[in-house]
């Protein structure tokens, strides 16, 4: 549906007995993807207390990837904002046609499943591979200022604070136990802070 305003009368008609939602932003465009929640909370708003988006199948799209010099989205950012909330993920170029068939063919097989489960969405495609706690950090390392904002201390902390900080975020976001979009790169920074605050503390 499209996204203007003028439309919403138009498109609020075509929330009710939703079976599958394929949400599209363009990877050069951070505010389309900044805007993903405020269609999450049109649609429930609109479905009301008695809709459950837990039985809808939903797809996000990360649209343009054949624009590679202006993405301002990456894709463990996207993946990550999508697979927190057990929702499908593709890289497509409506240009190009990249992982257009891929998407839509797993979108229809998503909500053949769906409805050959009595209306609800198979347990193995709600699992998700990580945590809200890693996908919040992880979140929260991407927009940090500083090192000391990264680690979560306060400037001027001791070596322990630092110390005590970083193995909790290392704990949670270690490659080999974080299966989160973006959480090796979050891992690295975690470590870079800790290196660099280390290197002025006495």
């Amino acid at each position: 549906m499209a996204g203007h305003p003028f439309f919403y009368e138009v498109r609020n008609e075509f929330y009710k007995d939703t079976q599958g939602v394929i949400l599209v932003y363009d990877v050069g465009l951070k505010e389309s993807f900044d805007a993903l929640d405020s269609w999450l909370a049109e649609m429930k708003q609109e479905l009301g207390p008695h809709g459950n988006m837990e039985n809808i199948v939903f797809v996000v799209c990360a649209n343009k990837v054949d624009c590679t010099k202006h993405r301002s989205v990456d894709e463990s950012e996207g993946r990550l904002w999508a697979e927190s909330r057990g929702f499908l993920y593709f890289e497509t170029s409506a240009q190009t046609g990249e992982g257009i068939n891929e998407m839509f063919q797993t979108f229809y097989s998503a909500i053949v499943d769906l409805c050959d489960n009595g209306g609800k969405r198979p347990m193995a495609s709600m699992s998700v591979s990580f945590t809200k706690e890693q996908a919040d950090t992880i979140r929260r390392i991407r927009s940090s200022k500083d090192s000391w904002d990264m680690l979560g201390v306060k400037p001027g902390a001791t070596r322990d604070e630092v110390n005590k900080a970083y193995r909790k975020l290392a704990v949670l976001l270690h490659p080999d136990k974080c299966m989160a979009p973006g959480s090796e790169d979050a891992f690295k920074a975690v470590v870079n802070a800790r290196t660099a605050l280390l290197k002025n503390i006495k």
